[in-house]
């Protein structure tokens, strides 16, 4: 079990990030182009680790881990783009909840992989934590109830909830080839190779001038030197959080270290509410004793699947 403290570390980690992530998204850099293309680009500075940990995997493994560093560019991206829409603590909520799901549906389909009565009760409880955020109750119809407290209260008609789906599958899909190329090769020369995928993934953004010129904004000068201090310490952070979060699909089961995301999640509603109530302009999050009960419930849902899934 010793994968459990690890993902623990690393979602408590990713937590912060996300916020900061919210943050930035929305008060700094308007792109989300040019935002996943600083992630992953600064991402490809492990890069320097090369000479001590990375090897030659062949040409097949060597593009499978491209393909897997594109996926995990389109599921960043795309995150990013959701958080532009809605709150962070209902998109990310919703994000990690579909997650799981459809990693869950790919490992079965994919992997036949087979689970005890207690990880699905585990899994069960977290995703009812997921849910009862993701659908905060509102007096509307229910259609609109549903994505309205998504955070997509102005861009349903644009497809905005399709694009958080994109990023829940895509993160799917990701830890589920990563997990399958860190038993062929070892995890951190894996790694490398898929964090250059994502590199050379985000090179595209180049090709269409108005994100090319959101980019150079961002690296020039005119981004205050706070801000891009910021920007690369959130990323710095979240690196450390990601590859415990990878270390930990290669300890353990895929599906159980997404599933316990809940807990990532638990860690984020609470740094939110304190947030929501003591700066509410900061990260624009709606503050209610109602929505606040239900976040509580959905928090001691997602303690009671972390309780069964580490029996």
């Amino acid at each position: 079990m010793f994968w459990l403290p690890v993902a623990l570390a690393a979602y408590f980690i990713l937590a912060i990030v996300n916020l900061l992530d919210k943050f930035l998204v929305d008060n700094v850099i308007k792109n989300s182009r040019a935002y996943a293309f600083a992630a992953c680009s600064l991402g490809a500075f492990i890069l320097v680790l090369s000479p001590w940990f990375l090897v030659w995997p062949g040409w097949s493994l060597f593009f499978y881990n491209i393909f897997n560093g594109f996926i995990f560019a389109v599921a960043i991206w795309s995150l990013y783009a959701s958080l532009r829409r809605g709150e962070a603590s209902r998109i990310l909520v919703f994000v990690g909840g579909m997650t799981p799901i459809f990693s869950l549906t790919l490992s079965l389909l994919l992997f036949k992989e087979s689970f005890n009565m207690s990880e699905w009760v585990g899994m069960a409880f977290m995703l009812l934590g997921v849910l009862l955020i993701a659908f905060l109750p509102v007096s509307r119809s229910y259609l609109a109830r549903v994505f309205a407290k998504l955070g997509f209260r102005q861009d349903f008609k644009v497809g905005g909830i399709w694009i958080a789906l994109l990023s829940s599958f895509a993160y799917a899909l990701y830890f589920i080839s990563t997990k399958n190329a860190y038993g062929l090769q070892p995890f951190m020369s894996a790694f490398i190779w898929t964090r250059l995928g994502a590199a050379l993934a985000v090179s595209l953004f180049l090709l269409k001038p108005s994100d090319r010129s959101a980019i150079w904004q961002l690296f020039s000068r005119s981004t205050p030197g706070g801000n891009k201090a910021l920007i690369i310490f959130n990323q710095a952070f979240g690196a450390v959080g990601f590859i415990l979060q990878n270390y930990a699909v290669f300890l353990g089961s895929v599906v159980i270290v997404n599933s316990l995301q809940g807990v990532q999640y638990a860690f984020l509603l609470i740094i939110s509410t304190i947030l929501a109530i003591l700066a509410p302009k900061l990260l624009r999050e709606s503050f209610s004793w109602k929505i606040m009960t239900q976040k509580s419930i959905a928090v001691i849902a997602i303690i009671i699947g972390l309780y069964f899934i580490a029996l």
